[in-house]
């Protein structure tokens, strides 16, 4: 059925998407991504997978040849990380206006500049609003589980979005962890093989991408909004599934020892276990503190997040990414959001941590939360904190 075994992560995602018998692949190497598709590469040409690898001169032309080979009815999977994606930009929201079930893993990193190649939210989050699905994982075994799922998500007839998966760049890319791995004949029976609505054919041709009038444009936006915010149903659908299967289930927003806690950290993506050591911690200290990780980020899970921070008294949302100029940074900001029309709503204060690949302890953590507490007993000095500035 499965083994287990030590694997970069980078390498997991990789044999996720052969085991997902993706048909077309386009690429441009960018660290920290280029290990999965480098590897991809490597098991087309080697003849362990039956695929179409695509080498472009670049991202934009990686995306708009996963839309070509997307729309022919093939599986189609990239990966793409920080200026990749952002050259991508013009091209995602083609993507997913054009309902292409695309797979894509983002291996998060900082956005230029100052140049970095280091890890933060930065490139995700400038693409919060490009129409796809968006899932964060926090650690190998979530990388390969939701690199399968994807492709089920994203085919489903009632969904045909676009996908990303995000991963952070190096804490995760290039780390080697002991993971769960499932056989092909599991992987078969849980992914069928896709099969489009419509296609490119030239025996029985269709019109893509067609120019909308004003009479028509709002309409169109509408359902591809109703489709995105209802796609939460087959996600769920597809996670409970996977549970059956393999044991390991997952949840649009995720608690670790949040019941009774006054306080709750918010994290999303690698950093939650290390805020799992520091609440840990702080419970053993005789804090009431817990844990809400937010894995499901488009659509956004406002009910199951609203159930989650229900009574607590101060939520700490830790963003991995700068508004610049803005009221709030993009998790702070959404949550807020979430939670402005309840009657009975938490105190936030967001902080701004790890930007630029800068290391998060758990002592980072626990610092954050006796700051934050002191903040809130005399009184928030500003919007938000970013966290560990010096001079």
């Amino acid at each position: 059925m499965g083994h287990r075994k030590g694997m970069e992560v980078s390498i997991a995602v990789s044999h996720a998407v052969a085991l997902a018998r993706a048909e077309a692949i386009a690429a441009y190497p960018i660290t920290p991504q280029t290990h999965i598709v480098e590897h991809l590469s490597s098991m087309v040409a080697n003849g362990e997978l039956e695929a179409e690898f695509v080498n472009v001169e670049s991202e934009h032309s990686a995306m708009s040849a996963c839309i070509g080979m997307s729309a022919t009815g093939a599986r189609t999977y990239t990966a793409t990380s920080a200026q990749g994606l952002a050259l991508m930009h013009e091209i995602l929201f083609i993507a997913s206006a054009l309902r292409l079930p695309i797979v894509m893993t983002v291996a998060n990193r900082a956005l230029s500049g100052p140049l970095s190649i280091w890890n933060d939210h930065s490139d995700i989050m400038a693409a919060k609003d490009i129409g796809w699905i968006q899932i964060f994982v926090k650690n190998g075994q979530e990388a390969f589980d939701h690199t399968v799922m994807a492709f089920k998500i994203a085919e489903n007839s009632k969904v045909l979005l676009p996908t990303i998966i995000n991963m952070d760049g190096f804490i995760l890319t290039h780390v080697v962890e002991a993971m769960n791995f499932v056989d092909q004949e599991m992987v078969d029976k849980f992914l069928p093989p896709y099969s489009p609505r419509h296609t490119l054919d030239p025996k029985s041709p269709v019109t893509m991408g067609a120019f909308a009038m004003p009479e028509i444009y709002t309409e169109v936006k509408m359902k591809h909004q109703v489709t995105l915010t209802d796609s939460q149903q087959v996600i769920t659908s597809v996670w409970d599934e996977w549970a059956n299967l393999t044991g390991r289930a997952y949840k649009p927003v995720e608690r670790y020892k949040a019941d009774n806690a006054s306080t709750l950290f918010l994290t999303m993506g690698c950093l939650g276990e290390v805020a799992e050591i520091a609440v840990d911690e702080l419970q053993a200290a005789g804090e009431s503190v817990g844990l809400i990780e937010l894995r499901l980020w488009r659509p956004f899970p406002f009910a199951e997040l609203r159930a989650a921070l229900a009574g607590a008294n101060l939520v700490i949302i830790c963003d991995r990414a700068l508004s610049p100029g803005g009221a709030a940074p993009p998790v702070l900001a959404e949550v807020r959001s979430a939670l402005y029309a309840l009657s009975h709503r938490p105190q936030t204060l967001g902080y701004i941590i790890g930007l630029g690949g800068r290391d998060v302890s758990p002592e980072s953590f626990k610092d954050i939360y006796a700051k934050a507490r002191m903040e809130i007993a005399q009184g928030p000095s500003q919007e938000f904190y970013l966290y560990g500035v010096r001079g």
